[in-house]
């Protein structure tokens, strides 16, 4: 993460981490072009490039996380909706029951 990343709490009490830039966009990879280095040398600027890799490297953190947090949140969901599914239908025999 860079030195502007920001750490906020999220209002389920989670930790999220919020970027003074917006994430990027596919295209803006795809599109991304570096300078040459100077004169007499050849190849590109390597700061410029490290510092766009370790930008694209914090964004993939920050989807995975994301990705995590939702697959978490989905089984939490889908466990919750079990119990519920098994508690009504032991009502629903139970009042088939006493009929």
């Amino acid at each position: 993460m860079s030195v502007h990343d920001q750490r906020s709490t999220s209002a389920s009490g989670g930790r999220t981490y919020r970027s003074a830039y917006t994430g990027l966009l596919p295209w803006q990879v795809s599109e991304r072009r570096f300078k040459p280095v100077g004169l007499g040398r050849r190849g590109l600027d390597p700061g410029e490039v490290y510092r766009f890799l370790d930008r694209v490297a914090g964004d993939l953190a920050a989807v995975h996380a994301a990705l995590a947090a939702s697959r978490r949140e989905t089984a939490v969901i889908k466990d919750a909706l079990r119990r519920w599914q098994t508690d009504q239908a032991r009502a629903r025999d139970a009042r088939g029951r006493e009929r």
